[in-house]
């Protein structure tokens, strides 16, 4: 069959589960954006700023499985390259779509506006290639076999792709194929998959004390409600590194809680570090995931399951698929009684009652506030360190970019998982500082009549900084907006409920508030504290960090 080759695109990009694309409208990118309008089956979400869409993809892809955003050549690719960076370090499968100037201007290295005007066309792809597993620039030859590639590079590693669509081919037909693209995982090497499965059945013994440590992979490639069987199964603890919290049911008797190296609490690290068996999902030993590498596992005692690969004990299994080898594992024990649950761990939950307004306070109160089924996102630093102490109702889930980190992130993430799951509750833990970067996408949020409830955390600056270093220096500091007037600046349509937050009092009027059933509005709420008001475990990675980042300059020295 024929089809135009904007459209086919659109039309695999339908079928592995995408509705939305998200990007900015250029010269270059409009021809393809008009193969949006209804009755196109993706609709167009037009955003403040290329870095933002690149965001919003993300967050779509966190919530849906997979993101797509379109930006306009040179300025706008450049433009959203962190937002792709980010994607690529968290492991986020996002589809990148760049609207190159027409082929005929490539061809003859014409000197066009959002180029270096040197006649070289290929510079931004290979700027975006160190970010992306697969990239490719359309022609309408390659444009089915190109398209079905990436789309299911994306898929297989997790990772985002970059494919450039001239302007003048978008429209042109294509004969393409009529069956729809198929994403199928990779299987094993038969016999490799039956001696891992043995390894592991001699080595998940009770008296080894098998414990369960998983990262975010476990999310990407589908494997946690397996991992959950065999646990419950065989009754094996489970504990999440930092970049994973949330991914599994905090509520179960096997939950032992976050582990982070020698950062972790003490139940959590007995229970890692004296297990002869640490069964490790997808794990990436990140500063930031091990209290600045103070992990004590050996690999002795680690059998270490990844996307594509095993290791046990040191000894490598190359070819054996992790989505395979856990179903097959969970399969296998589907019909075996399960063995009896140990008792309860002790969780991280503060036991001490504050009576008075702080940053303890205020976590403290949201404790009861998340409900199950939230999704929860929660920016790097101050918000992070507090919602992450949070323990997450059964189907809760929980979003951080805690390893690229870079700041301002969840605005825009928030706003691609609320067009994803519109009807799921949202709630955003922001700081001021990291507002201040991308707080334009408010604007969309509200205009797509979206409901979030987000939390303004306002210290007045970068408080993790200031526990880093300089404490009262000037370049921690951030200017001080009206926070709580930006609903009604950034959208006239009387959309959100804004409330002030410095007292223990307004802290429940608001949250009451947010709580309304026929609430239908966006909730925003500006929570003050004092500059070095902060959760106690935020105190301590800095105290780490400080000495990691500047060992012997003496970085305590240096605030004095």
């Amino acid at each position: 069959m024929q089809m135009q080759l904007g459209q086919f695109l659109l039309r695999r990009l339908h079928e592995v589960g995408i509705e939305h694309l998200f990007g900015v409208p250029g010269d270059f990118n409009l021809s393809f954006l008009e193969q949006t309008v209804p009755p196109s089956p993706i609709r167009f979400i037009n955003n403040c700023n290329e870095l933002n869409a690149a965001y919003a993809a993300d967050g779509y892809a966190r919530s849906k499985g997979i993101g797509a955003f379109v930006t306009t050549w040179g300025v706008g690719d450049l433009s959203a390259l962190n937002g792709l960076a980010g994607a690529y370090a968290e492991n986020i499968p996002v589809v990148h779509i760049s609207g190159l100037p027409p082929l005929h201007a490539v061809n003859d290295r014409a000197l066009l506006h959002h180029t270096l005007v040197d006649g070289d066309y290929d510079n931004i792809g290979r700027c975006v290639a160190e970010f992306t597993v697969a990239q490719t620039r359309l022609t309408p030859a390659n444009a089915v076999m190109e398209i079905d590639r990436l789309l299911q590079c994306c898929w297989l590693e997790r990772r985002p792709v970059h494919l450039q669509l001239p302007s003048d081919i978008t429209h042109l037909m294509i004969e393409v194929p009529t069956q729809p693209l198929c994403l199928i995982e990779p299987t094993s090497d038969p016999r490799q998959l039956n001696r891992v499965i043995s390894h592991l059945q001699a080595q998940w013994r009770p008296e080894n004390s098998p414990v369960f440590l998983l990262d975010n992979d476990a999310v990407r490639f589908g494997v946690v409600d397996f991992i959950r069987t065999i646990a419950e199964k065989l009754a094996i603890r489970y504990a999440v590194l930092p970049s994973a919290k949330g991914i599994m049911d905090e509520d179960s008797a096997l939950y032992l809680g976050v582990y982070a190296g020698q950062a972790s609490l003490p139940a959590v690290s007995h229970a890692i570090h004296h297990s002869e068996c640490v069964i490790g999902v997808g794990l990436r030993l990140t500063d930031c995931n091990t209290g600045l590498f103070s992990q004590l596992i050996d690999n002795s005692r680690l059998i270490a399951l990844r996307r594509f690969d095993v290791a046990i004990n040191g000894a490598q299994y190359p070819g054996v698929m992790l989505q395979e080898l856990c179903r097959q594992l969970a399969e296998q024990l589907r019909d075996r009684e399960a063995r009896p649950l140990p008792p309860r761990s002790s969780l991280p939950l503060s036991t001490q009652p504050h009576t008075t307004f702080s940053q303890a306070y205020f976590w403290q109160a949201l404790q009861a506030f998340i409900r199950p089924q939230d999704s929860i996102f929660a920016e790097a630093g101050t918000a992070h360190s507090g919602a992450s102490s949070l323990q997450l109702p059964t189907g809760a889930r929980y979003h951080s970019q805690i390893i690229w980190g870079s700041i301002g992130f969840t605005l825009p993430a928030l706003l691609g998982s609320l067009i994803a799951r519109p009807e799921q509750r949202h709630l955003l833990f922001i700081g001021d500082g990291s507002l201040q970067l991308t707080v334009q996408e408010l604007s969309t949020l509200l205009q797509q009549r979206l409901t979030p409830i987000i939390f303004l955390i306002n210290n007045r600056g970068y408080t993790i900084e200031r526990l880093i270093l300089g404490e009262n220096s000037v370049y921690n500091d951030v200017n001080e907006w009206d926070y709580a007037k930006l609903p009604n600046v950034l959208d006239k349509g009387n959309h959100a409920l804004s409330f002030v937050v410095d007292d223990i009092p307004s802290l429940h009027q608001a949250l009451h508030a947010a709580e309304h059933p026929n609430r239908d509005k966006a909730i925003f709420i500006e929570v003050r504290f004092s500059p070095l008001d902060a959760p106690p475990q935020l105190k301590h990675f800095a105290k780490r960090f400080a000495d990691y980042d500047y060992g012997n300059c003496g970085p305590r020295n240096l605030n004095h």
